[in-house]
């Protein structure tokens, strides 16, 4: 269940129908990126920069080669941090057209069902602003464990699991269920749900592809719904 909801998740990403989509997070995460680039450079250069200019030693033979350690220290420290920033701010935007590729995927394989409703516009704002709490808190925690021996890896895998397949597939419910049915929900397929989270950490630890992790979650977290809905009549949306 849980490798065909992944499996045509993924293929909806590239589907004619999603090429919209795709290409409207794509494009305004990159804008957004690089408007961050160009302010945290600007930000540099305005704090920072003239404190570590005062640490370079004076001499002349030191001060071009100090100069060029401290600027290339600085370039690797703002591209960490934009490294860092690129999960939040995908997530961010991502999540007013989540609704979209709901819609898509329920139109292409389930035409036969009923439609789900889009979120109000309050409700889709303050569904982006809590998943950009999940990533970033998702991370931060992972970020401690992986101090912790014999945890490291394992836990950006658990932490994100956890919070991302519970955000993502609550989402797709509330389109059929009020939210207290749809957290219920949840909670009766909790170890389903999980690993399809995990499936979907694996898909963010990915470089370039996690640009698109909010999309592939939504869309999978949908067809798993489908799916579990179709084999549980006691929680059947009304």
């Amino acid at each position: 269940m849980i490798f065909t909801a992944a499996r045509l998740a993924f293929l909806n990403l590239f589907a004619p129908e999603t090429r919209s989509v795709f290409w409207k997070v794509i494009g305004l995460t990159l804008v957004v990126l690089v408007g961050l680039w160009f302010g945290l450079r600007a930000l540099f250069v305005w704090l920072a920069w003239p404190w570590l200019d005062g640490l370079l030693p004076t001499a002349p033979d030191w001060a071009d080669w100090s100069g060029l350690v401290f600027g290339i220290l600085a370039s690797i420290g703002l591209a960490l941090t934009l490294g860092l920033l690129i999960a939040p701010t995908t997530a961010i935007i991502a999540g007013f057209f989540l609704d979209d590729v709901a819609e898509v995927v329920e139109t292409r394989d389930y035409a036969a069902e009923p439609k789900g409703k889009a979120l109000p516009f309050g409700e889709a704002l303050s569904g982006s602003i809590k998943f950009l709490g999940v990533v970033i808190l998702g991370n931060i925690i992972a970020l401690l464990l992986l101090l912790v021996p014999g945890i490291n890896f394992i836990a950006f895998f658990v932490v994100n699991g956890y919070l991302l397949g519970r955000e993502f597939f609550e989402f797709a419910a509330m389109r059929f269920r009020a939210p207290s049915q749809a957290r219920d929900f949840r909670a009766k397929h909790a170890s389903t749900v999980f690993i399809a989270g995990l499936v979907i950490a694996a898909f963010l630890a990915v470089p370039v592809l996690n640009l698109l992790t909010p999309l592939f979650a939504a869309g999978l977290m949908v067809h798993l719904h489908k799916l579990l809905s179709r084999k549980d009549v006691s929680f059947s949306a009304s």
